[in-house]
């Protein structure tokens, strides 16, 4: 399918914003896609299997497309864009939501598990952004939503391969919200923290090894003794996105819930003490003086 700025210039064919939603059967991303048919938007949710989002078909008021496609796949993404774009006659909102866990140490990780989760959720994230990109800067508008987490920006034992894979996606995000700005092409890092969804109880686990019981064991017996209080509510992550898409000037990252703030923030206090305590031999490296 051919993609000109002429064939995109003449605006969304219904009211509303058009959507292209991946992981749209469960969690986060289902949520997203009932706000955004709430509100009259027109989405294209994908999911593995279209079964698992066809029952949101005539529900709500957006029109309503069901897209069965793996992300993995680069060619059976780039169908579905160009469906999603000829069936809405545009795209405003990419919401790159697709993704899965991995919990256990560093070196426990076998080589499949950890070349698994970043085929989902590296590369395939970078496979939807190379088939709708395209749109997005012929339009010269366009949103795109990127599913990090807290784990884009701190980690704790037992998620270094998934959180590996979340700071892969956030210095992606960073270079890429520099390269479309000029374009009219926004981009948001959404970073939730603990959220009420099947997450957790869907993570994979690698074999453990005793030597990592008080670390990484310890933290996977405090994750199923979480009260209900420290999760966010899934359906009010997805309106914060949407009042992010809303927004006239949408920020790069968008941590939400408590839990996430908090981490977050942490995080960045020790990062900034290790650079005032070794700013001198940091600077020692210079072969001649840099400004602050």
């Amino acid at each position: 399918m051919s993609i000109t700025a002429e064939s995109m210039a003449t605006g969304p064919t219904t009211a509303g914003r058009s959507w292209f939603v991946t992981g749209g059967s469960s969690g986060i991303g289902r949520e997203l896609v009932l706000a955004a048919l709430g509100r009259g938007d027109s989405v294209a949710a994908v999911a593995r299997r279209a079964g698992d989002v066809a029952d949101l078909a005539g529900r709500l008021p957006g029109r309503f497309l069901a897209l069965e496609l793996d992300v993995r796949d680069e060619s059976a993404v780039r169908a579905g864009v160009d469906r999603a774009v000829a069936e809405f006659g545009r795209l405003d909102v990419v919401a790159n939501n697709a993704g899965y866990g991995l919990f256990g140490a560093v070196e426990e990780v076998t080589d499949a598990q950890a070349r698994a989760v970043f085929d989902t959720n590296v590369f395939g994230a970078l496979n939807v952004l190379r088939a709708a990109l395209p749109v997005l800067r012929a339009q010269r508008s366009g949103h795109v939503l990127q599913g990090s987490s807290v784990y884009g920006q701190t980690a704790h034992p037992g998620v270094g391969l998934l959180a590996a894979t979340k700071y892969a996606l956030e210095g992606l995000s960073d270079a890429l919200a520099a390269e479309l700005a000029p374009l009219g092409v926004k981009v948001t890092l959404v970073e939730p923290g603990y959220t009420a969804t099947a997450f957790l109880s869907n993570l994979a686990f690698a074999e453990p090894a005793p030597d990592y019981d008080p670390t990484v064991r310890a933290v996977q017996r405090s994750l199923g003794d979480l009260p209900p209080e420290a999760f966010a509510d899934p359906a009010r992550v997805a309106r914060a996105m949407l009042a992010v898409v809303d927004a006239e000037h949408p920020p790069l990252r968008l941590a939400l819930g408590g839990q996430a703030e908090n981490d977050m923030r942490a995080s960045l206090l020790a990062r900034l003490r290790d650079l005032d305590e070794w700013a001198a031999v940091a600077r020692e490296v210079d072969r001649e003086p840099v400004s602050s």
